[in-house]
């Protein structure tokens, strides 16, 4: 029964978020940011707040660490790292901007115990880029990580990784183009929902190959950062317009949970983007 809700089991999950508390918008590094227009940060902070707080109404564990002045991105935790079964992998950014984010990251993990880290050689800038299945780790390229360090990545993890093409730049992360609805078991395979125009004709076989069911989104889906969604696989926290996609969801046996990213989507970011998954293993 794939569209009913009972075969849906949501899975409690660990996150790591950090408050938007020098969130603005100073310089340009991907198409959706403008430094011409206004910014609050007290309204990114409260978008924020209720994202973390929908988290832990739904059970999950959200654990912060302390924003920095002057890294007004920071906001954006998923590009700090990947951690697979207590392994982590920081992150290296493309941007000079952001490149002193890593080190905070990486001392907050080895703060809290985590031993086995590993900062990358290459361009990698983490779960902006690398979404886990449950058995292999989807890893997108095209204008952020380099294609490099996705051997980088196996590496370090001990896991499969397949390469994606990402080819449009508004789509500049993978997880603006894709994440995972519910991850691989013993008896079934991932599903995931993506946006097929924001990759190479190549990576689109690939998807589908590896994932015949998948939920294809559409350019409205995209547009409003539909696929920068986190599922715990069955509740899927999405933007609050991602009405149509939600719904498509819905017919699937999950549970669309909407908020209001707005204020974040002037820098690029959605609910994933805030998000970096632990999995301890």
């Amino acid at each position: 029964m794939q569209g009913s809700l009972a075969t849906r089991v949501p899975t409690t999950r660990r996150y790591l978020m950090c408050p938007p508390r020098f969130f603005a918008v100073d310089y340009v590094i991907n198409p959706w940011m403008d430094p011409t227009q206004p910014v609050s940060a007290d309204v990114a902070m409260a978008q924020w707040t209720e994202l973390r707080d929908t988290y832990r109404r739904l059970g999950h564990t959200v654990e912060e660490i302390d924003p920095q002045p002057g890294l007004p991105d920071m906001v954006f935790a998923a590009n700090s790292g990947t951690v697979v079964d207590g392994r982590v992998l920081g992150s290296r950014f493309r941007a000079p901007q952001r490149a002193a984010e890593a080190e905070h990251f990486r001392r907050w993990f080895v703060e809290h115990g985590y031993r086995d880290i590993t900062m990358p050689e290459k361009i990698n800038e983490a779960e902006g880029d690398f979404a886990w299945t449950g058995t292999l780790l989807l890893a997108g390229t095209g204008f952020r990580t380099d294609p490099a360090a996705h051997a980088e990545a196996q590496e370090v993890l001990g896991v499969p990784v397949v390469s994606l093409q990402l080819v449009d730049p508004r789509y500049y992360h993978l997880d603006t183009a894709l994440f995972v609805l519910a991850e691989a078991t013993d008896t079934t395979r991932a599903q995931i929902v993506y946006y097929p125009d924001a990759f190479s004709a190549g990576s689109r076989r690939v998807l589908e190959r590896l994932f015949p069911d998948a939920v294809l989104a559409t350019r409205e889906d995209a547009e409003c950062f539909g696929l920068n969604g986190v599922s715990d696989g069955r509740n899927v926290v999405l933007p609050v317009e991602a009405t149509r996609l939600g719904e498509r969801l819905a017919e699937r046996g999950y549970e669309p949970v909407y908020v209001d990213i707005s204020e974040l989507r002037k820098a690029g970011g959605g609910p994933k983007c805030c998000t970096l998954e632990i999995r301890k293993g």
